[in-house]
């Protein structure tokens, strides 16, 4: 009886060393994955090239990897990760710095549709079909490919639009209006906190605020959800609604 207590306790004990071990592997890739990310530069998703994608989806089964198979050394997936994220960000000082690298690992935009009329072997190389181009257009608005004098594929694989001029909205610009710049607007109030650093960049002070707020019956700042400032220090108060959701019937 003893012995098998004591094995049990072994087997206990191996298990509980197990899951500290994959615990620790997996803050250490989380910070490791965190320095290459700042490293690396944040791009959004749309923004990725062919080259960024696949050292993304290496990385990301590198650290993986680390966190739960204990048999690879903590040095070897650490200096993986920081190989591949260290190429990722040697590529992209090349591809800033010479013309010729950042077409060949990023690649040059395709002519989808030019001056109204489908580029149809374009259209094959880039391997799309009539669908998905009518189904982007439609993503982005366009519900008539006869409204569009340019379809430009991104290098990223996102697909840009020129509509002919007859479609093409009207700005300000157009009508010769004189319009002023909004500026950016900075929040003051967020889930009913003020935001000092913020009041501080605007010149202002936190009893500036709570003057304007009373003034505008609004005496109690932690019921608001968002106070936003904008260049004309004009303000607009978003408070917290404490009313029940309405139910979608079906």
């Amino acid at each position: 009886m003893y012995e098998i207590k004591n094995k049990n306790h072994t087997i206990n004990g191996d298990k509980m060393g197990n899951f500290l071990d994959i615990l620790l592997r997996s803050i250490l890739s989380i910070i490791v994955l965190f320095a290459i990310t700042e490293l690396m530069g944040k791009k959004q998703l749309s923004q990725l090239n062919m080259f960024d994608y696949i050292i993304g989806i290496s990385i990301g089964s590198l650290a993986a990897s680390l966190s739960i198979d204990t048999s690879i050394p903590y040095l070897d997936g650490i200096l993986s990760i920081l190989i591949y994220g260290g190429s990722a960000t040697l590529i992209s000082v090349l591809t800033t710095k010479s013309i010729k690298m950042r077409r060949f690992f990023t690649g040059t935009p395709s002519i989808i549709i030019n001056q109204g009329k489908i580029n149809y072997n374009n259209l094959k190389k880039s391997r799309l079909d009539i669908n998905d181009l009518l189904q982007i257009a439609r993503e982005n608005g366009y519900y008539d490919l006869s409204q569009i004098y340019v379809c430009i594929l991104e290098p990223s694989g996102k697909l840009s639009f020129l509509p002919k001029a007859k479609y093409t909205p009207v700005t300000p610009n157009d009508m010769k209006l004189k319009v002023s710049e909004k500026g950016i607007c900075s929040n003051l109030i967020i889930d009913g906190k003020i935001m000092e650093e913020n009041i501080k960049n605007m010149g202002k002070d936190v009893a500036w605020v709570v003057t304007r707020l009373s003034k505008m019956g609004y005496p109690e700042i932690q019921n608001l959800l968002l106070v936003i400032c904008d260049s004309k220090e004009q303000l607009t108060v978003f408070e917290k609604e404490n009313e029940k959701e309405p139910k979608i019937l079906m």
